[in-house]
């Protein structure tokens, strides 16, 4: 008894405040009242046993309130602290934070972009996937608009700053993040609305019981005070306070089992009332790295220019040339030996020296400044590229021997999990800051509806779009998704994309699978069943009893009965949830 008492202080508190505050029917009050009962009529245990439930149902709920914030550190950390700021023919570092419009600065290969800018000299090609999602880096040359955050590759820029560091990109971002989650609502408990009138309605009753036959018919009081005591028992809301947080804690844990990290029971809920998915492309619908899709061989034997081309490319930490040298290895090539390394010329080729002479591996306008191309030639790579694909030419001096065509391509499981998603009724989009032409041709080979070239800011405005039609998710893996995974009804990070994603998020697919999304929605389904079965049980049984109650034929001890067997079977029927198979 003493620690049920001990227990009940913080729950008793929060019923006090809540009371002084003008709710005094609130799920505390309801707690307090069943707990005192019990212990009263010397329940003890039973008593020690529903405040502990309770207890465990409040924590597993508001297990995220805190933590979704500390993402934004993450943000932070993608500017850097100091900056190359070009003042006359001097060349000095200074904070950011200093950083002016119309400044100038200096952005060296490997450095990352200070604040938002216009290239005004140089060429480069930069990654702008902490901001865009644009898997392939971006070439930049004079006039080209540059944002925060991103990563110079290969070449030397000087970059007049358009923004100001409280102003650009990522400080933008951070302020929808901090927007867009304080906008957000507690999810309003059923239980906690229903015990408004549920708790002052039974203890009405039960004095209505007590009090009405005695003195309006005569009848024995001892009677009608036993039998307003088995009401009152029977109405003690036990069953009925755990029916929510039993089920929720089992739907957790179910899809803890399975990969499916839900942050609380809102978020639990919610999954099961969307209507619509948003998906991210990078790293989410697709691997997040170019792969060698098509090889077309003018000249030569294909395994040869293949080999060719990654000998140049090796060493290179560009994503194409990764991929090109990946495909040769994968397919246990010899490659050749460069000698000296590769001389890259940014945003145009990379050119090495082998044994059978000099090689390169450059971009198709390069080529065609150079008067290689013929005009079919051009039409593959036209044809290569309206696929959404990246065409580099490997060229022997002034011969083209091939083309290598590449692309971030679709997650093995990909079309099967938005199949799953659309046999629950749910419409799947695509929203994707990477270009028109790759985003369609992803979107068409997945049957996906596209809006793409969008930034933080404009993937905000296509959540809301959809969010007004209905609850939506929002699943993403990177930065650039943080805003729209804070706005949407849920968020869902993908297990492999970054901490402030991971999160920013309500849930995580820690498998790092497509038809997760799929599993979460079931899951959230199966739990909202679960719950107004224990709802149903809970008030029905106790619907039973009270009538035999009334007329004499539940004794005190049945009563009691009564509501720990409700509590016995709610709790019973939340565990099934445990072993739930889920079915998409």
């Amino acid at each position: 008894m003493v620690a049920t008492l001990v227990g009940l202080v913080p729950i008793g508190r929060r019923a006090l405040a809540g009371a002084v505050s003008g709710t005094p029917f609130s799920i505390e009050m309801l707690m307090s009242i069943a707990a005192i009962g019990a212990v009263a009529i010397g329940a003890a245990e039973e008593a020690a046993v529903v405040v502990f439930l309770f207890a465990v149902g409040e924590l597993l709920e508001g297990i995220a309130a805190g933590r979704a914030r500390a993402g934004i550190k993450a943000l932070i950390d993608i500017i850097p602290r100091t900056a190359l700021l070009q003042s006359g023919l001097s060349v000095e570092t200074v904070p950011v934070e200093a950083l002016a419009i119309g400044d100038t600065v200096i952005v060296r290969p490997g450095d990352r972009i200070p604040s938002d800018g216009i290239v005004i000299e140089g060429m480069s090609e930069v990654n702008e996937a902490p901001v865009t999602g644009e898997s392939v880096p971006v070439g930049k040359e004079p006039g080209s608009i540059i944002y925060a955050g991103s990563i110079n590759a290969n070449g030397e820029l000087r970059v007049e700053i358009t923004r100001t560091a409280a102003d650009n990109t990522i400080a933008r971002i951070i302020h929808m993040v901090e927007e867009a989650q304080g906008s957000k609502a507690p999810t309003a408990r059923f239980i906690d609305r229903f015990s408004r009138w549920y708790t002052p309605m039974a203890m009405v009753m039960s004095a209505l019981v007590v009090l009405v036959p005695p003195l309006m018919l005569g009848a024995d009081w001892f009677t009608w005070i036993y039998r307003g005591l088995a009401v009152l028992l029977i109405a003690c809301p036990c069953a009925l306070v755990i029916s929510t947080p039993a089920a929720i804690a089992s739907g957790l844990a179910s899809g803890a089992r399975r990969g499916l990290l839900v942050k609380g029971g809102a978020a639990l809920e919610t999954l099961g009332k969307v209507k619509t998915v948003a998906f991210d492309k990078t790293g989410t619908l697709t691997n997040g790295h170019p792969q060698v899709t098509d090889i077309v061989v003018i000249e030569g034997i294909e395994a040869e220019m293949l080999a060719k081309a990654a000998a140049v490319e090796r060493g290179s930490s560009h994503p194409l040339g990764v991929a090109i040298v990946a495909e040769a290895e994968r397919r246990g090539l010899g490659i050749p030996q460069a000698f000296g390394g590769g001389i890259a010329t940014p945003g145009k080729a990379v050119t090495a020296r082998l044994k059978s002479g000099f090689v390169s591996v450059g971009s198709p306008r390069h080529a065609a400044e150079q008067g290689d191309m013929s005009d079919e030639i051009k039409k593959r790579v036209e044809g290569l590229e309206s696929q959404g694909k990246t065409v580099v030419v490997v060229s022997k001096g002034k011969h083209l021997l091939g083309l290598i065509a590449l692309r971030d391509e679709p997650r093995s499981d990909a079309a099967g999990g938005l199949a799953k998603l659309r046999a629950l009724g749910v419409r799947p989009i695509m929203l994707t800051g990477d270009n028109a032409r790759t985003a369609a041709a992803i979107g068409g080979a997945l049957g996906l509806d596209v809006r793409a070239e969008l930034l933080p800011h404009a993937k905000l405005v296509a959540i809301a779009d959809y969010k007004s039609e209905g609850p939506i998710a929002m699943v993403g893996d990177g930065i650039n998704d943080a805003p729209a995974l804070a706005a949407s009804s849920v968020g869902i990070a993908m297990g492999g994309g970054t901490d402030v994603a991971l999160e920013t998020a309500d849930a995580a697919l820690l498998k790092n699978r497509v038809t997760g999304v799929a599993e979460l929605i079931a899951l959230s389904r199966a739990t909202l069943s679960n719950i107004w079965q224990n709802i149903a049980l809970a008030l029905g049984l106790k619907s039973v009893f009270l009538v035999t109650t009334l007329v004499g034929a539940t004794p005190l001890w049945m009563a009691i009965l009564a509501d720990t067997g409700a509590t016995v079977l709610v709790t019973a029927n939340a565990l099934r949830l445990l072993r739930l198979e889920v079915k998409t």
